[in-house]
């Protein structure tokens, strides 16, 4: 009856409603619909794997990788993080198995406290309370077996308590504290995109790729600036470094890029906009301050112009791959200062023809040192790593002046990496076959 019942289901036609089919579709003939709320899910699924595995948590965990990671910097930070929930009551555990393989009773009642005080840095509230109240029935437990007097187990559990309260308000302050933290982080984030805009690998003939490091812990932006617009009179850029660090370097870069980016596009000679980025820091600069910066412009193929205000000489790497540092013929003082020495900058043209780069960097990358305080060479980790794709190369650049240091700047470090592009050849010629002559009849 029931291989009856089946058989018949087999064969049963399906049904349709309207335009919709209800019956079963092969794989290959499924709705377009379905087809694609099926691919949707599947690459929300690997999104979030990939952003799991590259450490995009959550803004509240990533303030706690933030916090272990200087501390345990040879460990994977992901199994650590996923191990610390769980350390607590490991540790709770470890007490009350020495002291059951002791059976010292009141000795080791006291030690069950450091399961809730550990609990606060690594769990919530709820964790801490969880762990307090396994402390205290495991305490109390390990009491009875091993007949601690009343008035002593009664002290360990009114200690544990206390510790447990204790622990709980300072696991709250603490998650109250990372959510500050990563509203903070946003706004910085948010800062960032607003002062350093992204750069586009592609900006006129050039590819470009840049990398950013911010000394100050917790920083994405810092006292460097750089920016690339292309405009009117040609590609210009900016890279430059401001004296000083944190939120008042920050305010000097905002007001430098501000000025360029509206200098570079009314502009047409480029000395006339580093004028304007002058006029405008002698007004709001105090005497002190100043800020060393390189200036280039590309108003035309074949010609590179170039502006140094004080700063590190860029390297112009020719097609050949061969690295030479750009030396200002005429040095000038860095912007701000030039009421105080009376000099003016000077153009300096360079021919720039396909195939040949410009890296424009700022002192963090030249003078970051390694623990036999040498130097970072920048020209020769160029020559090793240069290639024709901008990003790769400066990829390369980034991990090994980190590895120089040993991890972690200590001042804020731009690269700007500029390549002219080869225009694609003409087409090779296509062989033709010629037709056969037929005389005229």
């Amino acid at each position: 009856m029931i291989q009856a019942r089946h058989h018949r289901s087999e064969h049963r036609p399906a049904r349709s409603s309207g335009h919709r089919w209800t019956g079963p579709l092969p794989a290959g003939r499924r709705p377009a619909a379905i087809r694609r709320a099926a691919a949707r899910r599947a690459a929300m699924r690997r999104t979030a794997v990939h952003r799991a595995a590259a450490g995009r948590a959550p803004a509240r965990r990533r303030a706690r990788l933030a916090a272990v990671a200087p501390v345990l910097p040879g460990l994977p930070v992901l199994p650590v993080l996923s191990v610390l929930p769980v350390l607590p009551v490991l540790v709770v555990a470890v007490v009350v198995l020495v002291g059951v393989i002791g059976g010292a009773g009141v000795v080791w009642l006291p030690l069950l406290a450091a399961g809730p005080a550990l609990a606060a840095t690594t769990n919530g509230p709820r964790g801490v309370l969880c762990v307090g109240m396994l402390a205290g029935v495991l305490g109390v437990a390990q009491g009875l077996r091993d007949e601690v007097p009343g008035r002593e187990l009664a002290a360990v559990l009114a200690a544990l308590v206390a510790v447990t309260a204790a622990s709980g308000l300072a696991s709250a302050l603490r998650g109250r504290r990372e959510r500050v933290l990563a509203a903070v982080r946003s706004v910085a984030e948010a800062a960032q995109h607003a002062l350093l805009k992204p750069v586009p690998d592609t900006v006129g003939p050039f590819q470009v790729a840049v990398r950013y490091s911010a000394a100050a812990a917790e920083a994405r932006i810092g006292g460097d600036l750089y920016a690339l617009v292309s405009t009117p009179h040609g590609v210009r850029l900016i890279v430059g470094d401001v004296r000083g660090k944190g939120l008042p370097a920050v305010g000097t870069a905002a007001l430098v890029l501000g000025v360029f980016r509206e200098a570079a596009y009314d502009e047409p000679d480029l000395l006339a906009v580093v004028g304007r980025i002058e006029r405008s820091l002698a007004r709001n600069l105090g005497p002190d301050d100043f800020v060393t910066a390189v200036v280039a412009g590309y108003p035309r193929p074949g010609r590179l112009e170039v502006v140094n205000c004080g700063h590190a000489p860029p390297l112009l790497i020719s097609a050949s791959l061969d690295v030479a540092p750009v030396e200002p013929t005429h040095p000038a003082p860095p912007l701000g200062l030039r009421a105080l020495s009376g000099e003016s900058p000077r153009l300096q043209c360079l021919p720039f023809a396909d195939g040949d780069q410009l890296l424009l960097y700022t002192d963090g990358v030249t003078e970051a040192r390694d623990h036999a305080r040498e130097f970072y060479p920048l020209a020769e980790g160029v020559a090793r790593h240069v290639c024709e794709d901008p990003a790769r190369t400066l990829t390369a650049l980034h991990d090994e002046l980190l590895t120089h240091v040993g991890g972690r700047l200590h001042d804020d470090a731009a690269l700007l990496l500029l390549r002219r592009g080869t225009p694609p050849g003409p087409p090779p010629p296509t062989a033709t076959t010629p037709e056969p002559v037929t005389d005229a009849a």
